[in-house]
């Protein structure tokens, strides 16, 4: 029922000839499809619009005229003290790049994120970003967002740059390389974060020939999305998943299925909204001749630690566009994978894991909820490398060498299955609150023990093997077997060399001019 008192916050009229009111809990939907549409909308048609008309006459420039046009999206909606603050970031990282030391381009970049993400800092930023302040123009109300956005993603490209700069050999980047990177509007406020390295090979690329059938592929995503936006509408204005766990009340007369179900539909929820989001933004960006981040995997997909991919662009930041990410943050490519090598070592596995989700907690903002989903992730990844080392040592090794492939796979399924729920509970800490999570806890492995949990178990375990199934044969689409070479041939004695001599036709003379063309 739409009309319960603790749905009113979350609620709002929607569909008046259906009857149905529209859920709107997510401030981050309704800001883009709902509320700001039109702005992001104009922007965002702006951009493509020039971008086609610079790339058809001068397509040397493109990459300036991206940034110009970002610059003056950025003044027309925050104003030029904004863009003032955001020009000081970019040349205060700058000048400690030119020295090369990668440390002391962490300290800086980390410094500058914790002004805008811990307190006294925090407390100081509503006077900013208020008409009265002068700090911005307008009474546009997606000012906080954009503000935070923008100088949020200005500092993690900025450390991307100064750290990329680093590895540069002979000489430097140039400043304007770095607003160009910067300013490119559809990554701007959003994200999703593309390396420094990646942009600058893709926008500088003189080759703007497309491959065959890529904008029939746009012209399909752009559609795909186009629909999931009309499905989560439907679902807003029907099904409420995102209020209803704010109820606990009407959530202790939920079975232990619907609970399940719910705690699932939130991540799917999240997920889709990344994808579409993201999608969004990638699809003009794949109009501009760049290759951007790959959507986010599926939450279905994510049966282990070390591969919960959520936003692929702040992966390839965290990681180094292999291994393994976290929901919203970013420092792979310059934490995890520096830190941790080969992620053999479990020291130097531990080491990475905890300093990439420190910089996660940082960059979502330090809270008891943040710290309790950081330091789960962070367990639950290291347990999964610490299980793999344990299960490659005697007795075990040589146990899985004696089993089938099946058994062998039905086996790891089981642990996979236990991973799924792991990362189900320690997510929705984030996306919804402490108290679902541990009343979803409760439900599956107390009060539903052992009815509900084994079917629980059972069913995801099923879809566990599917996926399995699934990745196995991708993978031999992927990378096909290579075709085994020739059994070798014994050498020949000297009795069957002379047979076969005798038994050889006498060798015909060959036209020289004909062997030649052969």
């Amino acid at each position: 029922n739409a009309n319960r008192k603790s749905f009113k916050s979350s609620v709002q009229p929607g569909w008046y000839y259906f009857s149905r009111k529209m859920e709107s809990a997510d401030l981050e939907w309704m800001m883009w499809f709902s509320t700001f549409r039109e702005h992001i909308v104009f922007a965002l048609s702006g951009h493509v619009i020039f971008a086609k008309i610079c790339s058809m006459l001068a397509p040397q420039y493109r990459s300036l005229v991206y940034m110009v046009y970002g610059m003056l999206a950025v003044l027309t909606s925050m104003g030029w003290t904004f863009v003032t603050l955001i020009l000081s970031h970019c040349v205060l990282l700058y000048s400690i790049s030119l020295v090369k030391l990668r440390w002391l381009c962490f300290v800086a970049g980390l410094t500058t994120l914790t002004t805008f993400k811990m307190e006294p800092f925090v407390s100081w930023q509503p006077y900013f970003i208020t008409p009265q302040s002068g700090f911005v123009t307008g009474s546009f109300e997606l000012r906080p967002v954009l503000f935070y956005g923008g100088c949020g993603f200005t500092i993690m490209r900025c450390m991307s740059f100064a750290l990329e700069n680093c590895e540069k050999k002979e000489g430097n980047y140039s400043i304007l390389e770095l607003l160009k990177y910067n300013f490119y509007l559809p990554f701007f406020y959003f994200g999703p974060i593309m390396t420094f390295d990646k942009f600058y090979k893709q926008a500088n690329n003189p080759d703007l020939n497309r491959k065959e059938r890529e904008m029939w592929n746009i012209s399909i995503q752009a559609l795909l999305h186009l629909g999931v936006i009309i499905i989560v509408a439907v679902i807003f204005h029907f099904m409420y998943i995102l209020t209803i766990p704010s109820d606990l009340k009407l959530l202790k007369h939920l079975s232990d299925w619907a609970i399940a179900g719910l705690a699932y539909l939130n991540l799917v929820y999240d997920w889709v909204k990344a994808a579409v989001m993201f999608g969004v933004i990638n699809t003009i960006s794949r109009l501009d001749h760049l290759d951007p981040p790959k959507p986010p995997k599926c939450i279905t997909m994510l049966y282990v630690f070390s591969e919960t991919h959520f936003d692929r662009g702040i992966n390839d930041w965290l990681c180094n566009l292999q291994y393994f990410t976290i929901q919203f943050a970013p420092v792979y490519r310059y934490v995890y994978n520096y830190l941790g090598g080969k992620h053999e070592n479990v020291l130097d596995e531990l080491i990475a894991s905890l300093c990439t989700f420190g910089v996660t907690a940082l960059w979502l903002g330090p809270g008891w909820v943040v710290l309790i989903w950081a330091f789960l992730n962070c367990f639950g990844l290291n347990l999964e490398l610490w299980t793999a080392k344990l299960f490659k040592m005697e007795p075990f090794i040589s146990i899985e060498m004696a089993m089938s492939e099946s058994m062998s796979r039905r086996i790891r399924a089981m642990f996979n299955t236990f991973n799924f729920w792991c990362i189900v509970l320690f997510n929705i800490l984030a996306l919804n609150s402490l108290d679902f999570a541990k009343l979803v806890a409760k439900r599956l492995l107390l009060k539903g023990f052992p009815l509900s949990t084994m079917i629980v178990m059972v069913v995801t375990y099923c879809l566990v093997q599917v996926i399995k199934e699934r990745e196995r044969r991708q993978a031999l689409i992927d990378d096909p077997d290579p075709i085994p070479p020739p059994a070798p041939v014994p050498p020949p004695t000297a009795a069957t060399a002379t047979a076969a001599q005798m038994d050889a036709p006498a060798p015909q003379a060959i036209d020289p001019s004909k062997e030649k063309a052969e």
